[in-house]
């Protein structure tokens, strides 16, 4: 066997696995107290993507500790599929285990200073299970928790697709920095945008609470903007505009300053697609790709044209390039992509 090497990976560069079909957030609470108590004595398992294999609760449970920096194993030995085969192997055997409470209890008697409840071992009952219905409850709940059901408030929904309602705001930051760096950033005095790649803010749809802390810290955010592909089905389209509403919803909620991201795809989506935000308040909008075709520039160019008709902005954020459009006397501010801006720096060196 090769040996294992454990690195200091920054949180920030972790992705968690967006189709991880193990739910964890009940078991949270006691990984942090367990790493509050013993350290961070397990790694977590990566790829050479830094995408997490194994360790998914681990990950959440130090992003709620605030920690900056966690040990990890990148399996870079393994192909794609074994990747994917490791993920699901490593989950199923926990459910093969079972307690021998007779020791079980024997053993947490011999513990006398540490408070084992804070691990969950207030809940074990040393009879052996009956059989209920309480499984299906906690079942219902898990999938409530997935996606976010309990958030939702049809008194505050609109539309046929009951797109959630985010309030009016006039407000307009002085710079904008990616979601993927605001676990490492101290840009407090910035926006965050969501203008990246989706697997890289797939976590605030999975736990939008855990993230609303940090967010508060920042100036404003920008609501996620969910990829509307050309080629996606339709429901996919409406699920990911209401995500995005939802998450803003959400925020607002919990006092956080929240713009509007405006997107669209084929005349089609415009039944849906600006439902849920005020008119005459602050947008974003990004025109990152919007040049590279004729077909891009007159579709992006027919939803700007619909949102200025329906949505009526005060003020718009642009997120990209300045492409000529004519916003109607609306208060315009550009923002730079800075990843982009970098590229260009490195190629003049």
């Amino acid at each position: 066997m090769n040996d294992i090497k454990v690195t200091q990976k920054p949180i920030a560069d972790l992705i968690p696995y967006s189709r991880n079909p193990r739910r964890n957030d009940e078991a949270v609470p006691m990984v942090m107290n367990s790493i509050k108590e013993f350290g961070f004595k397990v790694p977590i398992v990566v790829d050479k993507n830094n995408i997490i294999v194994c360790g998914h609760t681990r990950f959440k449970a130090a992003l709620k500790l605030g920690l900056e920096t966690v040990p990890c194993i990148v399996a870079d030995d393994l192909s794609d599929e074994q990747i994917k085969a490791f993920r699901l192997a490593d989950n199923k055997v926990s459910e093969k285990a079972e307690w021998d409470f007779e020791i079980l209890s024997e053993e947490l008697d011999d513990i006398i200073n540490i408070d084992m409840d804070s691990f969950g071992f207030e809940s074990i009952d040393f009879e052996e299970p009956e059989e209920d219905d309480s499984e299906k409850v906690n079942e219902r709940e898990r999938t409530g928790n997935a996606y976010n059901l309990d958030e939702y408030d049809e008194l505050r929904a609109i539309g046929f697709y009951q797109m959630p309602t985010l309030e009016r705001i006039d407000y307009v930051p002085d710079d904008l920095v990616g979601f993927n760096y605001v676990l490492n950033s101290d840009r407090y005095e910035s926006g965050v945008h969501f203008y990246i790649d989706d697997y890289q803010f797939e976590r605030i749809w999975a736990s939008p609470q855990m993230y609303v802390d940090k967010l508060a810290q920042f100036d404003c955010i920008l609501t996620p903007d969910f990829s509307l592909y050309m080629d996606m089905p339709m429901a996919m389209k409406i699920w990911n505009v209401y995500r995005s509403r939802l998450i803003g919803q959400i925020y607002q909620d919990r006092g956080l300053r929240v713009i509007p991201t405006v997107s669209w795809a084929e005349p089609e989506t415009f039944t849906f697609c600006f439902d849920g935000i005020p008119s005459n308040s602050t947008i974003s909008v990004s025109t990152i790709g919007v040049k590279r075709s004729k077909e891009a520039t007159k579709i992006w160019t027919q939803g700007m044209d619909e949102a200025m008709k329906r949505l009526k902005p005060k003020n718009i954020l642009v997120y990209g390039g300045d492409i000529g459009y004519d916003f109607k006397g609306a208060n315009v501010k550009y923002y730079d992509n800075h990843v982009t801006e970098k590229m260009k720096k490195l190629k003049n060196i």
